[in-house]
């Protein structure tokens, strides 16, 4: 779409993205990361991992919310060891807000350029996330089941 390349149109989007992205960031920060490696969603209220209670195993994203936590305090090294998925989630959404915050800053076209990139990789770019998605989930069933 032509709009997506109006420089008033990826200021509009930039904004919105810091502000979710830096909401996300902050809430991860005042998080306490759980020791048991998952659960640290609990403290914003939200219920037990549904999936984990009905089948004893954890979601593809078990972990998330406590490698994000792990992150944000400045514990990468845990935060891979818990669910290296999250990590590289967490990873490019600081990549993110940093070319977001950039176009609200001062607007260049990054995104243009970003997504003229990405475009003819996408298939490649999608097939690679889901393959990490699911070695980082059976990564995470074999140390939950202390295999690892």
């Amino acid at each position: 779409l032509e709009i997506a390349r109006k420089p008033w149109f990826t200021r509009a989007v930039s904004v919105g993205l810091v502000g979710s992205i830096g909401t996300v960031f902050m809430l991860a920060a005042l998080l306490v990361p759980s020791a048991e490696g998952h659960g640290t969603h609990l403290q914003l209220g939200l219920g037990p991992c549904t999936f984990l209670t009905l089948t004893d195993f954890p979601c593809p994203m078990c972990g998330a919310t406590t490698s994000f936590t792990l992150m944000a305090h400045l514990r990468p090294i845990a935060a891979f060891l818990n669910q290296p998925f999250a990590t590289l989630l967490f990873a490019l959404s600081a990549g993110t807000f940093a070319v977001a915050l950039s176009e609200v800053v001062d607007p260049r076209g990054r995104w243009t350029r970003i997504l003229d990139w990405l475009e003819p990789r996408e298939g490649w770019l999608a097939a690679g996330f889901l393959a990490a998605m699911a070695a980082s989930w059976f990564y995470k069933i074999a140390t939950m089941a202390g295999v690892l």
